[in-house]
């Protein structure tokens, strides 16, 4: 038997929401890697605070990645684990840490989380009403990056 013949939830719809969270997950791999390249490569006035943010954030992000792959997997979907193929799906672009100053950096870790919640938001819409556990798990981390917004918008201010 499936998963779903046990959690009753629309294979139809199943299968569009894991379509949506394989994007997702690609985006998101890309947006790990670039968070610890910038971690690894931070310069600048700000170089303590942003090498510590950027760890922060990419555990944060470890650990999202794998609740999505777990979701697609709850959802009777198979996540994909190939680097290769995230970066042939990834809508988030591969950046070169090595190449951006500490502002530069910044700059893109905020535009990456704001493209991060419209795909967040649209798999939302696009959700089962019965979905909870997804719409929960997409709600939270929304919540988490919008914080994350606020904060290190705030810290770049002057």
């Amino acid at each position: 038997m499936s998963v779903l013949d046990y959690t009753k939830l629309d294979a139809a719809r199943s299968a569009k929401t894991i379509e949506a969270l394989g994007q997702l997950l690609a985006d998101m791999q890309v947006f790990y890697t670039n968070l610890r390249g910038f971690h690894w490569n931070v310069k600048g006035n700000l170089f303590y605070r942003m090498h510590a943010y950027f760890e922060d954030a990419y555990n944060a992000y470890a650990t999202h990645i794998d609740d999505i792959a777990e979701r697609i997997l709850q959802l009777g979907g198979q996540p994909d684990s190939h680097f290769s193929t995230y970066l042939k799906v990834a809508k988030v672009q591969e950046q070169c840490s090595k190449c951006l100053d500490e502002l530069g950096m910044a700059k893109n870790v905020l535009e990456t989380y704001g493209f991060l919640l419209q795909e967040e938001r649209t798999i939302l819409l696009g959700l089962d009403d019965s979905d909870a556990a997804t719409n929960d798990m997409l709600t939270s981390l929304i919540v988490e990056q919008e914080k994350a917004i606020w904060m290190l918008n705030a810290m770049l201010q002057k």
